[in-house]
């Protein structure tokens, strides 16, 4: 009788800590998809809106500074600046949460920046600076690092990306994460993957790839990034992806690319679920 009731109590206990755990999971996805989706908002906001720049504005192209983008609780809205020691607006793009490239409207009134607006401005100016000083971060050819600054909850980061023009591929890795203080001191800068890797997304790739997938070492994250996510949703429309895996040596993070949802395993759990592995990419990182 003893011996079935320490049993049932150890049942009991598995069962509570499995629950915790998947419980724990959970907010572990929503806090990554929240911060990996507002930094596809601004992205978004930053790949049109400089199409729409280069297109309505040409004139203003050899003055132009920069330009940064945020989510103004309303629209996605891309400004550009001047490139004057005290930089002015010269554009306001804005986006719907809709996010159809072909319905934005164009201001071209000169002003100032918005209180946001500097400060995403002075975050981007001190992580461009610190970019390059430091050989932390790495440049590859054909391809240009791009520092996108947000405000979310309070934190204030720049996320650096690696970006490219050629065609038919998506670009994981070699990103950074530099934080901020409220002061726009910087308090420090984080190496997200370690190295870069170019996923094959055109007609001349050898088979139709229904999902990828790419690891992560143990001294980077357990899980999928922000950076990845955001990765994802930019590129995921131009590719024949199901869904996209991040493994690590105890999770699994599959992105469903059809309903922009994240769900992480435990690898044991994962590795029972009847997955195509030969539909996978499978690449250090």
């Amino acid at each position: 009788m003893i011996k079935k009731i320490i049993f049932l109590l150890l049942f009991c206990c598995l069962l509570v800590s499995a629950f915790c755990q998947e419980k724990d999971l959970n907010k572990v996805a929503d806090s990554i998809s929240r911060e990996g989706k507002a930094l596809f908002r601004s992205e978004f906001a930053s790949w049109y809106g400089t199409d729409v720049f280069a297109a309505k504005c040409p004139a203003r192209r050899a003055t132009a500074g920069g330009y940064i983008s945020y989510d103004d609780g309303h629209n996605l809205v891309n400004v550009f600046y001047d490139n004057a020691s005290e930089p002015k607006v010269l554009s306001t793009i804005t986006f719907g949460y809709d996010l159809d490239d072909k319905k934005y409207s164009l201001d071209t009134t000169d002003r100032e920046f918005t209180p946001t607006e500097k400060e995403l401005y002075i975050m981007r100016k001190h992580a461009v600076a610190r970019i390059n000083k430091d050989t932390t971060f790495k440049t590859y050819s054909n391809a240009e690092l791009n520092p996108v600054p947000i405000i979310l909850n309070g934190a204030r980061k720049v996320y650096v990306l690696t970006g490219t023009n050629a065609n038919g591929v998506v670009l994981f890795g070699n990103d950074y994460r530099i934080s901020f203080d409220k002061n726009d001191n910087i308090t420090s800068v984080k190496k997200m993957h370690s190295s870069l890797i170019v996923s094959e997304i055109g007609a001349d790739t050898a088979k139709i790839q229904i999902a990828g997938m790419h690891t992560h070492l143990p001294k980077y994250s357990d899980f999928m990034t922000a950076t990845d996510i955001c990765t994802l949703m930019l590129y995921e429309k131009f590719t024949t992806w199901h869904q996209y895996t991040v493994i690590s040596k105890k999770y699994a993070s599959v992105w469903d690319c059809k309903t922009n949802t994240l769900t992480i395993y435990t690898v044991e759990a994962w590795e029972k679920k009847d997955l195509t592995r030969d539909a996978l990419e499978n690449k250090n990182h």
